[in-house]
């Protein structure tokens, strides 16, 4: 929240956005909640395990340490657990060094998604990051996460307040996607919009 703004009325706003230009392109798309409803964070995953050759992309706001901070920034986990047992997943020493594999397709995606946001949007570029996020870090799909912007910043929130702005983040979103699907066999976006 800021004031009377709801983070999940502009991402829920946004991921419409993303979801009508992808289905313009043909492509699919998967919401992990249909309305203001709370998804936990295990249904979500869940959820996106069962989807085939699927994109994850969770859009959020962030909150800043100061007023000043802004900018955008786009998240991947450096490993995702595959969630195929193996033998080794017997013995609990070696259960988390089976179960993960390097996660070079969500760092394209990121990297494919900020330069989209930066290019589209101008705002400052804050970057790619790694962390290990429960839902892009407990999926078998590329899957990354999407700061973009910061509601502790009130140009940023004058910014996010215009649709054509909205609109603007919701075109690169949708082309940093459609940029990773048509290199690859991935066909279905899923959108997690966030309940806080």
């Amino acid at each position: 929240m800021a004031g009377n703004i709801l983070e999940k009325d502009l991402t829920l706003d946004i991921v419409q956005r993303v979801d009508r230009l992808l289905g313009v392109q043909g492509i699919s798309t998967l919401l992990t909640r249909a309305g203001d409803s709370y998804v936990s964070l295990i249904d979500r995953t869940q959820l996106i395990n069962r989807a085939n050759d699927a994109i994850v992309v969770s859009i959020h706001f962030d909150q800043g340490p100061r007023p000043d901070v802004s900018g955008i920034e786009t998240y991947f986990a450096t490993q995702q657990t595959t969630g195929i047992p193996t033998i080794a997943s017997w013995l609990p020493f070696l259960q988390n060094i089976a179960n993960v594999r390097p996660n070079l397709e969500s760092q394209s995606l990121a990297q494919f998604i900020q330069q989209q946001l930066v290019a589209h949007t101008q705002a400052i570029n804050r970057g790619t990051k790694a962390e290990q996020f429960y839902v892009l870090a407990n999926v078998r799909h590329p899957a990354v996460l999407v700061e973009g912007g910061f509601l502790s910043n009130k140009n940023e929130i004058g910014k996010l307040l215009d649709a054509n702005y909205r609109e603007q983040l919701a075109v690169a979103i949708s082309d940093g996607i459609l940029n990773i699907a048509t290199r690859s066999k991935h066909r279905i976006a899923l959108m997690e919009r966030v309940h806080e």
